[in-house]
């Protein structure tokens, strides 16, 4: 395999694409930096995402500005509570043929055939639909009858749930959250954002997006974030977070025992170190540091660790534990390699 990664153009097109990018959704979305960048993790590493946020956060205008800026084909569904499955991924109908009059079934595609698939509050579809989803996520395909039908590549779904209302929604198992690379948390923008959001959007200003990115651009950059190299220093540093989390485990920290009932599966390492890598890639880096693991456990974990109800009756929350184990885990080779504690988990 020609190692592209270190191919000083490639970089250069990356950091650029990510730089225009930004630019673009610059005209529209005032701040949300982190978000933004944790979208475009997630994208070239060929994972989905998960947002939450109250409404009126430009949520969905930021996935519908971000499918525009990457020239993909987009589809928004509004999950309510009577959307069928045959809703998202389409449907066979009967057809007559009229130059011989036989009838035959012809498959009509579902909004879930676009490269960007904006799943508007998911939290609000009964389980038989989000169930239809997450295959389609996972398998890249769906069944309709007999019939497998491929969908677009790139294939990426920005699902979006609102954390206030629970009343008549559907909130998705733990076990199926774990299909998104990421659970991004949309925060309120800070004074001087809300000001520039509220003057420019009582004006008559318009906004010209120019694509940045074609689909095959995409497909080689995913490519191109998989062939990064990862030291082994740093694929221990990101197993012993993911394993520090796993409740009776030989070396778990005591808080753990005490405030999580589950923790995160090998699916959590696997995104972990796929991100970490189109950070570096992103910051211009060829390599993976422990700064960019760390700053990606947060998004990796929070849908994946189960809290325990005592913890979360004292307001301690995902990413609360999240920090205390950065914290308890040292970043260095040798300090991490000679602590007991540690040793423990490598040896289990």
């Amino acid at each position: 395999m020609i190692d592209h990664a270190h191919d000083p153009a490639a970089l250069a097109k990356l950091a650029e694409a990510r730089q225009r990018i930004m630019d673009q959704l610059g005209q529209v979305i005032v701040g949300q930096n982190q978000v933004i960048e944790e979208l475009l993790i997630s994208l070239f590493s060929r994972g989905h995402c998960l947002l939450e946020g109250v409404p009126g956060l430009a949520k969905t205008l930021l996935i519908s500005t971000l499918a525009r800026s990457l020239n993909l084909s987009f589809s928004r569904i509004q999950f309510t509570p009577d959307l069928m499955p045959a809703d998202i991924t389409g449907t066979e109908v009967i057809e007559e043929n009229r130059s011989t009059g036989a009838r035959e079934f012809r498959f009509l595609e579902g909004p879930l055939f676009s490269n960007v698939i904006l799943a508007d509050e998911v939290n609000r579809t009964p389980p038989k639909t989000q169930s239809a989803l997450l295959e389609a996520m996972q398998e890249r395909q769906v069944t309709v009858g007999r019939v497998r039908h491929k969908l677009s590549d790139p294939f990426f779904v920005l699902a979006t749930q609102n954390p206030i209302e629970q009343e008549g929604t559907y909130p998705l198992p733990e076990a199926q959250q774990d299909r998104f690379m990421f659970k991004v948390f949309v925060k309120y923008p800070n004074f001087a954002e809300e000001f520039e959001i509220a003057r420019r959007t009582t004006t008559t200003l318009t906004d010209h997006i120019e694509p940045v990115l074609s689909g095959e651009e995409i497909l080689e950059l995913q490519r191109l974030v998989r062939e990064v190299p990862v030291t082994d220093h740093v694929i221990r540093y990101a197993l012993s977070l993911i394993r520090q989390t796993r409740v009776g485990e030989p070396g778990t920290p005591e808080f753990v025992q005490d405030q999580i009932t589950w923790g995160a599966g090998p699916r959590a390492v696997q995104f972990l170190i796929l991100g970490g890598k189109a950070r570096a890639l992103l910051h211009g880096r060829t390599h993976v540091s422990t700064e960019d693991i760390q700053a990606l456990v947060k998004p990796v974990l929070r849908h994946r660790l189960v809290v325990s109800f005592a913890a979360e009756s004292d307001g301690v929350t995902a990413d609360d534990i999240v920090d205390r184990l950065v914290e308890v885990t040292p970043t260095k080779e040798d300090e991490l390699t000679s602590d007991a504690r540690f040793q423990k988990i490598f040896a289990s």
